[in-house]
């Protein structure tokens, strides 16, 4: 007879149901496990083996095959351990083979017979309602997988828990889902002194979702208003939640099985590999890209990244998604972040004072900002250059809106584009329109259109620049509350699309 139990395979945030099938036959006494498995699920024999020993199970002394179908999928993980045991329990007619085929199952055993937590428990409790099965996990995977209602999810704490809930003796109740968690930000925007011009172009780009790179003398502020732009974004929405989620929970991100509703915020260092921003490695696991979906990505020092590195973000900015692409297998993660990048203006970072700049100035500035190449470059909507605070200005008090007003105003933005949206795939702000419905909504009044047309044709504006600078507008419009695009949307949206400098040399 051969007993099923069923668990999943991880591709990218999807996990694909795998039949785990047990056949015990006679011959030789022997434990094998088929089907593609890594050193991992290999290892699991001698997990297996040891935690039934511990419950005073023996194996009997005939020829024990597990076989994971389909068997010409990639099995990697510990979280085979426990449909392993489940298959050969059935297989031993120790527990119903029935039940066990109702499951599916994922969790490491340890030897004395405990489930040790593993990741992915989220994605699994996905595909299990997809395919109508009940769950089953170690009791610190329930929290977080409980939250997929459509799925009843039972967490037990040891490999014991599960025999005597299926023999009858001790039934599991459901778990239940962890804490919804949203701290208000500690970080207030009235902390930064003066920068209105940059505070105004980070409210736009909280508003539509719209990259933002700011080029500023080193302590003008760029780290300080990067930090507090979480605090202005809108709390992630149900579905949002749990997409981030999943791609949290298969990198073991999910603190004690709770989902939060604050937005992510990731700053990796400049010498972070193209593996570690992207993704890849071991496994091909989500990078800081995917881990940022629908929060905000800071890449500080911009121009140190590796020129590699910053050339991968090119398609992942514009499709809201990365393929990692390996030999055995394509995965594909989420990415829709917004992007906030932040540079000095050359190496030594005081182009802008002759009394402080090097020797080498203003060729040092040309030669390190153009490490960021002209596609890259043409990717942002919004283009700042944030000035030196003097030292005297920090002894003004707070001035400007506050972070809760400024994200009163975001969140109103939000609630628009939302409602224009509405019943559209894949769009919920202004950066996701493109084509014929971006068209439709941004077309300006007369006189923008024809100032949009001098500017492209003045500063030789790309299609792609065309079009980003009408979907700025139309965020500005919607935090206006504004239902047409006019003339000084289109031109605040300009004067964020062509910095100082470029201006100075075009009119050179």
């Amino acid at each position: 007879m051969v007993s099923r139990a069923f668990t999943v395979a991880f591709e990218g945030v999807e996990a694909r149901l795998v039949e785990v099938q047990c056949a015990v036959s006679a011959g030789l006494p022997a434990f094998s496990i088929v089907g593609l498995p890594d050193k991992a699920v290999s290892e699991a024999r001698e997990r297996v083996r040891a935690a039934l020993t511990s419950m005073s199970i023996a194996l009997p002394s005939k020829r024990i095959t597990v076989n994971l179908s389909p068997a010409d999928l990639p099995k990697e993980g510990s979280h085979f351990d426990l449909p392993i045991a489940l298959a050969l329990l059935a297989a031993l007619d120790i527990i119903p083979n029935d039940l066990v085929e109702q499951t599916v199952a994922l969790g490491e055993l340890s030897l004395d017979g405990r489930l040790v937590a593993v990741l992915g428990a989220l994605p699994a409790a996905m595909a299990a309602a997809e395919h109508d099965r009940v769950l089953l996990c170690p009791k610190a995977c329930g929290p977080e997988a409980a939250w997929v209602g459509a799925a009843q999810v039972l967490a037990a704490s040891s490999l014991g828990d599960v025999v005597r809930h299926y023999t009858g003796q001790s039934p599991l109740p459901p778990a239940e889902p962890g804490e919804v968690s949203h701290t208000a930000p500690g970080r207030d925007l009235r902390d930064v002194k003066g920068q209105e011009r940059a505070k105004r172009a980070l409210e736009i780009a909280a508003a539509g979702r719209h990259h933002i790179m700011m080029i500023g003398a080193p302590g003008s502020g760029k780290s300080m208003l990067a930090a507090r732009l979480p605090g202005i974004l809108p709390p992630l929405s149900a579905a949002e939640a749990l997409e981030t989620s999943m791609v949290h929970s298969l990198s073991g991100l999910l603190d004690e099985g709770g989902i939060s509703r604050n937005r992510p915020f990731r700053e990796p260092h400049h010498t972070a590999s193209m593996a570690a921003i992207v993704g890849g490695g071991r496994g091909a696991k989500p990078g800081e890209i995917s881990l940022a979906h629908n929060g905000v990505l800071f890449m500080d020092e911009f121009p140190e990244f590796p020129r590699p590195v910053l050339e991968t973000l090119r398609q992942p900015i514009e499709t809201g998604e990365v393929v990692v692409a390996r030999a055995n297998a394509h995965i594909r993660y989420p990415c829709r972040f917004l992007l906030v990048a932040a540079a000095n203006p050359c190496k030594c970072g005081h182009l802008a004072d002759a009394a402080r700049a090097c020797a080498r100035a203003p060729q040092c500035g040309e030669d390190y900002l153009g490490r960021i190449s002209g596609p890259l470059l043409d990717r942002f909507d919004l283009r700042v250059e944030v000035p030196p605070v003097s030292w005297r200005d920090l002894d003004l008090p707070d001035s400007g809106p506050s972070s809760a007003d400024v994200a009163a105003r975001v969140g109103a933005a939000r609630a628009r584009q939302l409602a224009r949206f509405a019943g559209r795939d894949g769009l919920r702000v202004n950066a996701d329109a493109e084509g014929a419905l971006l068209e439709e909504i941004a077309t300006p009044d007369p006189e923008g259109r024809a100032l949009l047309l001098r500017v492209a044709e003045r500063f030789g504006l790309s299609a792609r620049g065309y079009h980003r600078v009408l979907r700025v507008a139309r965020t500005i419009a919607d935090l206006e509350g504004t239902a047409s695009v006019r003339h000084p949307h289109v031109a605040e949206a300009v004067s964020y699309r062509i910095t100082n400098s470029a201006a100075a040399e075009a009119r050179r």
